[in-house]
Formats: structure tokens, sequence, C-alpha cells
């Protein structure tokens, strides 16, 4: 059952404002048939500490993650996890998180990929509800398990691999997109600790070859809440909406939320997220990286 969309002003310009809700939205709905929250944070254990009433947790590490393989679950793992969570296929999913949405912007994008049709993300995730002062709970809701179908995932229009980024470095009909940090682009992060960590453990500082930089945070105001559309389409105003664009960070989350604004908020024609993105470029033997400024 799909639920209409929300009517807030701010959103109305966007290229598809129904992939946004507000907290007033949301607080107001809470609890209706075929609406799902899901709670998806970097820090999974914020969750037990308040959330969103009849929200549920879903853990982007263990929950959508193989436990063997570097890569997701496949379908008959989606359908377990939602089965579990009481997600049905046609349900509203409304996704929200910490850090101003980055890992809820990776949930939505893993739910794309299994093509579930009605996924939303609240518009400045936990943190401006909690700013708002709204309710939460600390009740872990159960639900009856749903009938959720097995869909096989389907990567090829919003994911890519590193070989397709590797060809796209060495042409210029696509445009690579670095959302991390000048430092980390630049690679003067890691040259200034000496560490790996400065870089989510990548052996090497740096970025891809020809990509630019434009850091995740320029889509968002003070509050996490996401800039109007005129003020987005300032900051990426040197892009083509109809080029094959590819997005990544340092482990996909963050590039997750660029590849959610350009698609859903600029209406951008084929935008993917590298979710290797930098852990593996970086990490990688013999792979071109670039020093410095914008190539």
């Amino acid at each position: 059952m799909t639920i209409p969309a929300d009517p807030h002003p701010a959103f109305q310009n966007y290229a598809h404002p129904e992939r946004v809700v507000s907290a007033s939205w949301l607080s107001a709905r809470i609890g209706i048939p075929g609406l799902r929250i899901v709670e998806s944070d970097e820090d999974s254990l914020l969750y037990d500490i308040g959330h969103i009433p009849t929200a549920v947790r879903i853990d982007w590490q263990r929950d959508l993650n193989d436990p063997i393989t570097r890569d997701f679950i496949d379908g008959a793992g989606f359908a377990a996890l939602m089965r579990s969570k009481g997600i049905s296929r046609d349900d509203t999913v409304v996704i929200y998180g910490d850090k101003a949405n980055g890992w809820a912007a990776y949930t939505l994008w893993v739910f794309q990929l299994f093509g579930h049709k009605d996924v939303r993300l609240l518009d400045g995730g936990r943190d401006a509800w909690m700013a708002e002062e709204r309710d939460t709970s600390f009740t872990v809701p159960t639900y009856p398990p749903s009938d959720y179908p097995v869909v096989e995932r389907d990567d090829a229009a919003e994911r890519v691999f590193v070989n397709e980024v590797l060809d796209a470095a060495c042409t210029t009909s696509t445009t690579l997109i670095d959302v991390r940090g000048i430092d980390h682009y630049t690679g003067e992060s890691h040259q200034l600790s000496g560490q790996a960590h400065a870089d989510k453990a990548a052996l090497r500082g740096g970025h891809i070859p020809t990509a630019i930089n434009i850091a995740w945070e320029n889509a968002i105001y003070p509050n996490n809440n996401f800039r109007s559309r005129a003020e987005l389409e300032r900051q990426y105003h040197t892009l083509d909406t109809a080029a094959p664009t590819i997005v990544y960070s340092h482990l996909g989350d963050r590039s997750a939320h660029t590849w959610f604004v350009l698609k859903y908020l600029l209406g951008f024609d084929n935008v993917r997220n590298y979710d290797g993105s930098w852990s593996e470029w970086g990490n990688m033997v013999r792979m071109p990286i670039t020093i410095g400024g914008e190539s």
C-alpha cells in the first residue's frame, strides 16, 4: 500500500519529492498500516538509547553484508531480513540514521538494489528528530513475519565495480566524484598522520585519477537537512545531469548519500555508487592514484 508523499513545500522542487519525508510528516503517521520505519546508524547501539516509535533496526554491517564475501546478502538473505522485520514488498519504508543519514542512505541504496519500490529518507535523520525533541521509544517492536518474496539483487543500474571505475578513470565520458573531504582527496590527511586509519584502513592516500572533489556535506545544512534545489544546483553546477556519473567515498556510505542527492533531488539520469570506494582502491596493488589537487 503506497502512502501519499509528504507535501512539505521545501521538497516540491526536488526531482523526486516523494523520496523525502519531514519529521512532522512521519510523526503524524507513526503506526499506520503499510508504513515501516527503519533506523540504520553508523553506531548501531544508538538505537538502544531511544529510537522513533515503531522503528526497527537494520545494522548495515551485520544485516546487509554477506559474512564470507565482500558483498551484500543475496535475494534469499534480503527476503529473510525483510520477513524478520515485518516488512512487506509493498510497504512504504522510511529510513533514518545518525551522522546526517550517511548509513541510512547506504541502506536505502541497498533496498534500491533489490528493487523495493517505495523507500524514502527522513530529512535530517536521527539528529533532526532528536533536535526537535520528538517522541522516542526504548521498545523494540515485534511484527508478524511478512511474506516478502525472494527477489534477486540487480546491481547494474545503481552499483559499479572496480574494473569499470578503472576504465572510467582513463576516459572523459564518465564523471568521477570523490565525496570525501579535501584533505583525504589530496592525500594530505594520510601524509600528516602517517597512519592507515586516517583513510579508513587504506594503505595509500590520494584519489582516483580524473575524479573531482565535491564533499558530500555540501548537500546539507548544519542541521543535516537537505539544501534547497536551487542551492544544490549551485553546488553541482559543473556536472552534466545526463552524463554517466560514479560517486565514491571511504566505504561507500557518504557516496550513497551523494548518489541519493544526485538521483532523487537533482534528477541525474545515470549515477551509480562505487561502494568498494577508497577502502578498496587505496589498498589494491598497482592501482593508479593521484596526489594533490584536482586532475
